[in-house]
């Protein structure tokens, strides 16, 4: 009789439990334009690869050294690796939300002995008593999906975790690149600042020579010695960022970067493609932070059935089968089966608590709402500010370049003319400064450059790795 009652409990709960009060989930219409910003600032710049989330960082970036340290901080960064323990944490504990579901069968042996007095006999008595037994402790039947639901809210909260784990993967790869990007550019502005110090420092040993013997003004001499000492200083600071720079990459890579890994400068660097946005914002809808907001207003979806299904009875089972005995060597012996089963059905008439539960998780749902398309309208603008300033970086590049032209030329010219003598040796130095300002700035936008095609890569969902848990974790 027990095991037919056992049965036709199992089989009931089998076939209850599948159904939930959540509310049917309707995806919230994207508050973006469809389509991308157009004008003067968004010009077409053909695309060397495809959509940025289906590209391998490795296939984003071809630099073999980036590539090493990348590989490095995906390893041992610890951001990260907190990330992925998030993810575990999560794992597990929708994992022991999801065991509710089912019957805890506990086994026991129990033994009491005492010394008491029955009424009707002389004197005390010693009572022994052994039992050993299976049986379900306190086991919910989920007949209108309370727990069912409380489930569902950890599995999307699971899958919100993985996705902020991918979203923190993105932001280190494009950490990890630009650090690497900067290091490259503060040390090719190194080697200027070297170069252009070699080149002040020899002018001002020219125009030395030329004033001890009359030839010039003091006047030279002191503006020849201002440029130099320019120059020392920038060396300095130049110094100063690039330990700066190793120091950032170190810290992202988790670990010492050996120095045969550093770039030498960013003109060195192998360069970027350009990756498309494609000609729908929709692909936003795969970045990862967006799907984590997704993933959390399922999981508040999911809470409103749970606080739906409050409203309506309990139903609990414990029960167990076993032996009991007044001697333990007759424990197991014939006669000493039993058994007990006790059902519980607790109803609610009467519980503000339950109404404004309701309420809260329906709040808590439109807040899920509006952080979602909040969410949705922060990627949108971080894609068009990136091609905002890629519609633009070939003009200033074209501008940039051309300024260094022509005062290179402007300096060449000067010299000459101070040289014959037919100008004075202030010229000269505008000259030459206004070229290392040319200079620093090209390095400048070089990076720019580079950054910005980094940042397009990661906006569009590039660097995070596809694997996503599956509904059977």
């Amino acid at each position: 009789m027990i095991g037919k009652l056992f049965s036709f409990l199992a089989i009931t709960a089998v076939l209850l439990t599948g159904c939930t009060m959540i509310p049917k989930y309707t995806r919230p219409e994207a508050p973006v334009p469809a389509a991308w910003p157009s004008g003067p600032a968004y010009k077409e710049t053909p695309s060397t690869q495809g959509a940025a989330a289906d590209l391998n960082w490795r296939g984003f970036f071809a630099d073999e050294r980036l590539q090493a340290i990348i590989a490095t901080a995906l390893k041992n960064n610890r951001d990260l690796r907190v990330a992925a323990l998030n993810v575990e944490r999560a794992r597990a504990l929708y994992r022991i939300q999801r065991a509710e579901l089912f019957p805890v069968v506990e086994t026991g042996f129990t033994a009491t002995k005492q010394h008491v007095r029955i009424s009707g006999s002389n004197g005390l008595v010693t009572l022994e008593e052994y039992g050993a037994n299976l049986g379900i402790s306190s086991w919910e039947i989920d007949f209108f999906g309370r727990i069912r639901s409380l489930s569902t809210r950890a599995l999307e909260e699971y899958f919100a975790t993985e996705q902020a784990r991918r979203s923190a993967q993105i932001l280190l790869v494009s950490e990890v690149a630009n650090a690497y990007l900067t290091l490259a550019a503060d040390r090719e502005n190194l080697k200027l600042a070297q170069s252009t110090l070699e080149s002040q420092q020899a002018g001002f040993n020219l125009i030395r020579r030329r004033f001890e013997v009359g030839i010039v003004p003091e006047l030279d001499l002191r503006q020849a010695q201002t440029r130099v000492d320019a120059a020392r200083v920038d060396v300095a600071r130049f110094t100063e960022r690039a330990a700066q720079d190793e120091n950032a990459l170190n810290l992202l890579a988790g670990s010492m970067v050996p120095a045969d890994m550093l770039p030498e400068q960013l003109s060195v660097v192998k360069p970027l493609p350009d990756v498309s946005p494609g000609t729908s914002s929709e692909v936003l809808l795969r970045r990862p932070d967006i799907l984590q907001a997704e993933n959390l207003l399922k999981a508040a979806n999911a809470n409103i059935g749970a606080a739906r299904a409050a409203f309506f009875p309990r139903i609990s089972l414990t029960s167990a089968i076993g032996s009991a005995s007044g001697d333990l060597s007759g424990l197991f012996k014939s006669g000493t089966f039993v058994w007990n089963y006790a059902p519980q059905i607790v109803m609610p008439i009467f519980d503000a608590r339950v109404w404004s539960g309701l309420k809260a998780t329906k709040v808590e749902r439109e807040i899920a709402v509006a952080q979602y398309e909040k969410a949705i309208q922060g990627a949108f603008k971080e894609v068009a500010d990136a091609l905002a300033r890629r519609g633009t970086m070939g003009d200033q590049m074209e501008a940039q370049q051309s300024l260094v032209d022509a005062t290179a030329k402007t300096y060449r010219l000067s010299t000459l003319r101070y040289e014959k003598g037919i100008d004075i040796y202030l010229n000269v130095l505008d000259a030459q400064r206004s070229l290392y300002a040319a200079q620093v700035g090209l390095i400048a936008t070089r990076l720019a450059k580079l950054a910005n095609q980094v940042r397009l890569y990661a906006v569009l969902g590039g660097g995070g790795d596809s694997s996503t848990p599956h509904k059977g974790e």
